[in-house]
């Protein structure tokens, strides 16, 4: 079985939509990556609190930021990082490239949840889709049954969708109970990630059209810029950081094609003066190429996936 990666899968023109809900004004459009039910979904609905929202599905994450470049959508929500499987790599060029803005981010508790057709028991089980990084976080349980063959797809909740649509026997996914609802699925197996403290964060984006950011209210950037690889480049970068007291809590580097010894560094700064952190870049730029702040936006809460 391979999960269909048509570019309009699952999609049947949701942007020509102008639906409206009971006060007459005009939905959100939230685009995923991912069917509905993938645990983008959840993400949206916490970051928006349900509030006048319609998910706007997409295969890839590709096709997420072209839609939101394109207009025919308000706003995305694509994942970034996991605290198990670590960053998601292709997702920085594409913020970096598409000029899209942070403008917050939520961090879910991922639990995974092993889900077929009704009647079907975990020894009927032969094949398993789901994405290859919900297949990494549960190893160990898959460990326990070396006759099951796990298959990488390209979304959990599509695989489940597949299932459900093709009546598929003897075929299982990973995914949410939100997808085992939608899709009227049987969970098998609940919580079957490896390690419980499973969190994925999410990035939500804007098409700000170039505009500057102006609420200094805001205690959270993400930065992007280039480095040569040379002794104390990035060395002098973080102590000037630290010098503004600027709390440094990620960073990514990434090499730069074409360009030999040359990395893009992607950082998250956390503050409480907005002028120092200000500050802070400017002074860092003398000592860098390309700096680009990619958003300043709140610090995200924290939701558990119930």
């Amino acid at each position: 079985m391979k999960v269909p990666e048509s570019r309009d899968f699952f999609f049947n023109n949701t942007f020509n939509s102008q639906r409206m809900n009971s006060k007459n004004t005009r939905l959100k459009r939230i685009a995923i990556q991912g069917g509905y039910g993938a645990f983008h979904e959840i993400a949206a609905h916490k970051y928006f609190k349900d509030s006048d929202v319609e998910i706007v599905p997409r295969n890839t994450f590709k096709d997420l930021f072209t839609a939101l470049k394109d207009g025919k959508v308000d706003y995305g929500i694509t994942a970034i990082e996991n605290s198990l499987a670590g960053s998601i790599l292709p997702n920085y060029s594409l913020l970096l490239d598409s000029n899209m803005k942070v403008i917050g981010e939520v961090f879910l508790r991922i639990r995974q949840n092993l889900v077929a057709l009704k009647g079907q028991k975990l020894s009927d089980i032969k094949e398993v889709f789901s994405h290859p990084m919900a297949l990494l976080q549960c190893q160990q349980f898959f460990e326990e049954y070396p006759d099951i063959k796990l298959i990488d797809s390209i979304d959990t909740a599509l695989s489940a969708k597949k299932i459900a649509e093709e009546n598929l026997i003897g075929i299982a996914a990973i995914g949410s109970k939100l997808a085992a609802k939608k899709y009227n699925l049987e969970i098998l197996a609940e919580s079957i990630e490896t390690n419980k403290s499973n969190y994925t964060r999410f990035l939500i984006l804007e098409d700000k059209n170039g505009s500057e950011f102006h609420d200094k209210s805001v205690n959270k950037s993400s930065i992007s810029f280039a480095l040569a690889h040379k002794i104390g480049s990035l060395s002098k970068i973080l102590s000037i950081f630290s010098y503004y007291d600027i709390n440094l809590s990620k960073i990514q580097s990434m090499p730069l094609i074409g360009r030999d010894w040359e990395y893009q560094f992607y950082i998250d700064v956390e503050f409480d003066d907005y002028d120092m952190y200000r500050q802070a870049v400017h002074a860092v730029e003398p000592f860098t190429s390309n700096v680009c702040i990619l958003g300043e936006y709140y610090k995200g809460e924290v939701y558990i996936d119930k």
